[in-house]
Formats: structure tokens, C-alpha cells, sequence
């Protein structure tokens, strides 16, 4: 166990819990913008589906019941713009951060392969590449990489932790260039509908794709859209091979949605309103804090999409989370997602009103 658990590198969060104790001792109590996680209340048309799906006394089924696999296909053609979608194109994951950490090592990639991610990036695509004995190889273009041996790319519109959208000119050049050169394509899109000053666009839009999936494959969640990071909901959708392939694996390793969830996530996909709902609340919080932050001599960069605001005090990271720490406010330092933010702060906006309230008053 020691031999695998030393290929990792230390858990981020673990560093931030000085500062976090700060915070804590400010005499309003601490607003915590680190995390981002959902504060909100999940919706209760989702409840209402959890509650009456609770007597489920037998196993579910690693690729989700068919209710589930028609809402996961009927949403990817509706919000995604994906044509001729089947149940094969859509497979159903406990969360989306455990199909990242494992994908690499599900697909068979070891000693010799690389698995390449954005420079800024989510911390967990480097895991998934180390836990499996994988290269991991950062990239501003990945067009510009070596393909030989490399056997994953990942994507990442819009980006966490930069709230960057690549255009959609842009997804198109990259998977032209991916399948030309045979390497597979996972574009991790969990904040898609959260774009402000950006409409994202996934890799399986026919103006993207071409209208073939072969290659790509988009991941999607539930945690922010729905606040349900809770239920662990999120799924895969794109090139069936992959996907079949994907689901022996994991129908062996018994990584099965529970049952309840798999009827909440079908009540979750078929309601619109309660998404458009959340959008107004961090549409809210996302002004108030961008204003605040830029009114105090921060420089917000990016940030056009997701749930947090990329900002800097042109000083290193650290000096910043101790700054806004003894104001009682906790951030994510820039260099948690790559030596390239050390200079730059991840400040979410998913705090209740009355926290972002709190902070926009203490920036003020």
C-alpha cells in the first residue's frame, strides 16, 4: 500500500488548515471560499425521487436502469446538441471525481503511457496518471505535445480552476488533431452550464465532433448544476466502444450508482427550472464578489464560465490566502492546480447569500 499511496502527492487541502484556523478565530466567523462546495438546498422535486426510490433492497445495475440511460441520452441531445445517441453512449459514475482519479488505470495505461491535462489544472488528472504508473505531461496547447505514447487526453471547458471556455473552433482543432494522431479524448465539462460571460460548448456537438463520437468522451456531474454533490451523481456519455469497455471494468469492480440516486439524477435531468434557479443565486454571488474583489486591487482573470473567480494581488498565492485569512476569508491558493497559478488565487462563490454578504462587507 505504502508503494502506491508514495506515487501521490500531498493532499492539497491539508496545507490550507493554518490559514482555515484563522479564519475561524475572526470574531464574525470565517467565510470559506476554498472548497467550493454546494450550500444550497437540494431541490425538491430530487428529494421527493430519492425518498420514493428508498426501498431498493437489491443491487443495482452498474450501467443504471433504463429510465436512467433514457434521461442521460435525452439530456445530452437537449442541453449538449448530441444527435443519434443510444444507451451505449452513456454510462452512469459514483461521482465524477472518482472516474478521474481511476480512468487511467481502467483503461489499461501504465509504465510508458502519458496522460496529458491542461497546465492550470484539477489536481486529480495527475493523480489518476500516477496512480496507474503513468507519465503525467502538462500542456497550454495540447496540439503542440509529442503524440507517441500518449494514450489520454484530457480536457477541461470551462476550466477549473480558471473559469476558461475554449471555443468551440478551438474543441474542433483539438479533436481533428487527437483522432489523427489516435489519442483518446476525455473533455471534463462538470461546469458547462454555468458560463457568464462565455457560452460553453461540449466535444460532442456535431459542429465539434462531426457528429461521430469515436475517440472522445465528455464527463458530466450533478454536484454543481443540482447541488447534489452529496448523491454522488455524474455519468459519461460519447464513444461507445470506450464506454462498453468502461462498463465490464466496472461491472466487475461492483462500482454501481445506488438505486435511490439513479431515480433522483432522473428527476434531476428532466427539470430545467430549478437549474435556471441556481444560475440566478451564483449569478448573484459572482457580482458581488468580482465587484468587491477588484474594488480592493484585485485583478480577475478568465472566469467567464464555472463557480469561481481566478484572482490575483500580483503576489505570490500564499501571501494572499494569509491576507484575506486574517480578514477571515479562506481561499484556494493559485498553486494547487499548477506552478503556473502561484500567483493567483481560486475564490468560489458557492457560499450562502449571507456569507458572501459577510465578505463583500470585509473586502469593502
Amino acid at each position: 500500500m505504502s508503494a502506491v499511496s508514495s506515487r501521490l502527492p500531498v493532499f492539497p487541502w491539508d496545507k490550507l488548515e493554518p490559514y482555515k484556523k484563522t479564519a475561524l478565530a475572526h470574531p464574525d466567523g470565517i467565510v470559506d471560499l476554498s472548497v467550493g462546495t454546494p450550500v444550497d438546498p437540494v431541490p425538491a422535486l430530487i428529494q421527493e425521487a430519492l425518498v420514493a426510490a428508498a426501498d431498493s433492497p437489491g443491487y443495482p445495475t452498474v450501467w443504471g436502469t433504463p429510465a436512467l440511460r433514457d434521461a442521460l441520452t435525452d439530456w445530452c441531445g437537449r442541453r449538449l446538441g448530441a444527435t443519434g445517441f443510444a444507451h451505449e453512449n452513456v454510462l452512469p459514475v459514483v461521482g465524477s471525481k472518482e472516474l478521474v482519479a481511476w480512468l487511467p488505470t481502467q483503461l489499461g495505461l501504465g509504465a510508458g503511457d502519458k496522460v496529458a491535462y491542461p497546465r492550470l489544472a484539477y489536481p486529480t488528472y495527475e493523480v489518476g496518471a500516477r496512480l496507474c504508473g503513468a507519465e503525467a505531461v502538462v500542456y497550454d496547447d495540447p496540439t503542440e505535445l509529442d503524440p507517441a505514447g500518449l494514450r489520454l487526453l484530457w480536457l477541461n471547458s470551462p476550466s477549473n480552476p480558471t473559469g476558461k471556455v475554449l471555443p468551440k473552433d478551438e474543441l474542433t482543432r483539438i479533436v481533428a488533431w487527437a483522432r489523427e494522431h489516435g489519442v483518446l479524448v476525455f473533455s471534463d465539462e462538470c461546469y458547462l452550464e454555468l458560463g457568464w460571460e462565455a457560452d460553453p460548448v461540449s466535444v460532442l456537438h456535431p459542429d465539434v465532433c462531426g457528429g461521430s463520437y469515436e475517440g472522445i468522451v465528455a464527463v458530466h456531474s450533478l454536484s454543481k448544476r443540482s447541488n447534489l454533490a452529496g448523491y454522488r451523481a455524474a455519468f459519461i456519455a460519447g464513444d461507445a466502444a470506450v464506454l462498453g469497455e468502461l462498463l465490464q471494468i466496472r461491472k466487475h469492480g461492483g462500482m454501481m450508482t445506488a438505486a435511490p440516486v439513479q431515480a433522483a439524477t432522473v428527476a434531476a435531468l428532466g427539470d430545467d427550472a430549478h437549474v435556471a434557479e441556481q444560475r440566478e443565486r451564483y449569478a448573484a454571488r459572482r457580482v458581488a464578489l468580482k465587484a468587491a474583489l477588484e474594488a480592493h486591487g484585485f485583478r480577475i482573470e478568465h472566469s467567464e464560465a464555472s463557480l469561481y473567480l481566478w484572482a490575483t494581488r500580483d503576489e505570490p498565492c500564499w501571501d494572499t490566502v494569509a491576507y484575506l485569512a486574517e480578514k477571515g476569508v479562506l481561499v484556494a491558493p493559485g498553486d494547487f492546480y499548477g506552478e503556473a497559478g502561484d500567483r493567483f488565487v481560486r475564490v468560489a462563490f458557492t457560499a450562502t447569500d449571507e456569507r458572501v454578504a459577510a465578505a463583500v462587507k470585509r473586502l469593502s
